[in-house]
């Protein structure tokens, strides 16, 4: 008898034997490509609203993997390739599960890379219960798959099929993978084409949206093990609009270091280092200017708040918040872009004036190197306290590593730091306790993290929420929707936070001489889309505006300063830099002092960005009739040059290179 495979038990008498010979040798395969062509529509509908031509790329690359599992469903026993099929299906759906729920999370595909944080994530399951439930109708549609193959599993053979098939379903896999090359090569020459994402940049948002989830996450899995270096076209793009002007340029002029890159180059026969020399000795740095040294001698206060943003500042509830953002500077066209790993690579935006890495825990990755530019570091340099503090577990995101690395004496929950153990932790408490450690030991600089504003919101499961629950509800914002009622309750705890460390400071008389700077780790992802456009006022535009955020800068005694121009997370460290009057060097960052004069320019992680002439949407721009402008040109390459330079500082230690310890 005929060796069967995937084949229907007994056939009809009258059915063709055409019909069972074929499924016999291709329905394992059929089963797959259908499978994973499905999951990548359902992604696509839940996670982006939309399904786009580019769908076709993940349907063709289906088609390789489709070949690969079924080969591997077909080379056992039955009960072993019964098995085989069933755990591949699971695994696919559990992958496009993860993928989704974590998307819709955090507004960023995920990192096989953040497997190693699995262990901390499972210390909110009170937030992954509901993320589950939120995306419960998706998840459903994703193990559609699995239960058809399990109820009909009884009416299939798993035999062994012959060569012949064998060779068959390989050759279709292959021929499937050649047509998916070749339509990848035929998009060659766009900034953010199927080319470009394929072989040259590591964006894997774009990449979900024109590749597919699979093939991102085997992107994402090869770069991971054999390493990746993006590529671009660009030459000498760096972070002006224009070449250096004809002028001195010196330490004294401009915010920059001595260094020598023409005797290092001549000494480098690293080719990757040459690179960069080159690279970095073609920037022109930042000019002094009027607001050089402005705060210079004062102390510094610089919060990361968590998923903070302007939604959560009112006059009526937050009176303190609200005071400090509308004196001092006042950033009109702020940006807070959400990176791949959340709050971890917001932190390291504003740490270090750096892009992430693509694929790392770049805070992390950063605690073995050298960076002298981190505000503690400067800091201490000076004889400066310095401190940091975060009121939840002290090895989260592995900050027990990179905080000390970044300069600062560091408490956490677990190591020092005495708080009460709640979820989330409350800031007030936090303040209460580690004011006093330093606020007659000026001069100093205190960082702090946050965590009362952390998601979920709700009043169950938010203990900061539930604890502020009825200030809100004898508020305006009493008829507001749930969510949106306990993020304010959240957010809250950050307000008593705030006024307890202006009470506490001014009690102590450090108040007058000391700087308070506050930044959002990410914009609320937390938060139902429904409930921010509810706190906004109107409907927020999701590739650019939803990113709008807030950065307080302010002293006792200032007016207001209206700053109007793009700014983002990225320009913060080299602009605190300029302003305390610290010996920086302008060039090695990828972020711009704001009062400069250097022409604006706000990335985000899916390559869109805003300057002061355009905002340039990388996920529809390249299908603009005409294709990108020399001026969108110009600025992609400007952008991809920060990304890949970013990532080269990072995995070569670059500044131990050329600054000296």
């Amino acid at each position: 008898m005929e060796n069967k495979f995937f084949d229907v038990l007994p056939p009809s008498p009258a059915a063709p034997s055409e019909a069972p010979s074929f499924l016999s040798r291709y329905g394992l395969f059929i089963f797959f490509a259908l499978t994973v062509s499905y999951f990548e529509l359902v992604y696509g509908l839940w996670t982006f609203r939309s399904v786009t031509a580019d769908y076709i790329f993940a349907v063709l690359f289906a088609l390789p993997a489709a070949a690969a599992f079924a080969l591997a469903s077909a080379l056992f026993s039955k009960t072993a390739n019964k098995a085989a099929a069933v755990l591949i299906t699971s695994v696919l759906a559990l992958m496009y599960g993860v993928q989704l729920v974590y998307h819709y999370a955090f507004n960023t595909p995920f990192s096989l890379y953040s497997l190693i944080g699995a262990g901390d994530a499972l210390q909110f399951r009170d937030v992954v219960e509901s993320l589950l439930l939120a995306n419960s109708v998706a998840i459903v549609l994703l193990l559609v798959p699995l239960l058809l193959l399990l109820l009909l599993g009884k009416r299939f053979r798993f035999s062994r099929p012959r060569a012949r098939a064998l060779c068959g379903i390989l050759l279709i896999g292959i021929v499937g993978y050649a047509a998916a090359m070749l339509g990848v090569y035929a998009t060659r020459g766009e900034h953010f084409s199927q080319y470009a994402l394929y072989y040259n940049i590591a964006s894997p948002e774009l990449s979900m949206k024109k590749l597919g989830v699979l093939t991102t996450m085997r992107l994402d899995l090869t770069r991971l093990a054999f390493g990746f270096e993006e590529r671009s076209e660009a030459q000498g793009a760096g972070n002006s609009a224009s070449a250096p002007a004809p002028e001195v340029i010196s330490p004294k002029t401009h915010n920059m270091r001595d260094i020598d890159f023409k005797k290092l180059s001549a000494e480098e026969s690293n080719q990757t280092l040459l690179d960069m020399h080159t690279y970095f000795s073609s920037i022109a740095p930042t000019k002094k200017n009027s607001r050089t040294g402005m705060f210079k001698g004062n102390n510094l206060i610089f919060i990361i708040a968590e998923s903070f943003s302007p939604h959560a500042v009112s006059q009526e509830l937050t009176p303190t918040l609200y005071k400090l953002s509308h004196e001092g500077f006042v950033f009109n066209n702020f940006y807070t872009p959400v990176w791949g790993v959340s709050t971890s690579d917001g932190e390291y935006v504003s740490e270090t004036g750096l892009l992430p890495k693509s694929g790392v825990w770049s805070a992390l990755a950063s605690s073995a190197n050298y960076v002298p530019f981190a505000l503690g570091n400067q800091f201490k340099k000076l004889d400066y306290l310095a401190k940091a503090y975060h009121d939840h577990t002290y090895t989260y995101y592995g900050r027990n590593k990179s905080l000390p690395n970044l300069g600062y004496d560091y408490k956490g929950v677990g190591n020092g730091l005495k708080v009460k153990v709640t979820w989330p932790e409350s800031d007030l408490e936090m303040m209460q306790v580690t004011v006093p450690e330093y606020a007659t030991s000026s001069p100093f600089h205190v960082y702090y993290i946050t965590v009362s504003g952390h998601m979920n919101y709700n009043f169950y499961g938010n203990m900061m929420a539930a604890k502020n629950q009825h200030v809100v509800a004898s508020s305006s914002f009493a008829g507001y929707s749930e969510p949106a009622r306990a993020y304010l309750a959240a957010n809250l705890e950050f307000e008593f936070a705030m006024q307890s460390l202006v009470e506490q400071l001014e009690a102590a008389g450090a108040l007058e001489n000391t700087v308070i700077a506050i930044v959002p780790d990410n914009y609320p992802h937390g938060l139902p889309k429904a409930s921010l456009d509810e706190l906004a006022g109107h409907t927020l535009e999701n590739n650019f505006e939803i990113y709008k955020s807030v950065f307080i800068l302010w002293k006792k005694g200032m007016g207001p300063v209206a700053v109007d121009e793009p700014v983002s997370t990225l320009d913060i460290l080299p602009t605190l830099s300029n302003l305390f009057g610290l010996d920086y060097d302008s060039r090695l960052l990828m972020g711009r002092d704001i009062f400069s004069g250097a022409s604006p320019l706000v990335v985000f992680l899916n390559r869109s960005w805003i300057t002061d002439k355009e905002r340039y949407d990388s996920t529809t721009a390249p299908d603009d009739e005409g294709g990108d402008t020399d001026y969108e040109k110009a600025v992609n390459d400007k952008v991809a040059n920060k990304f890949k330079y970013s990532a080269k500082i990072l995995e070569n230690d670059y500044y131990g290179k050329v600054i000296p310890k």
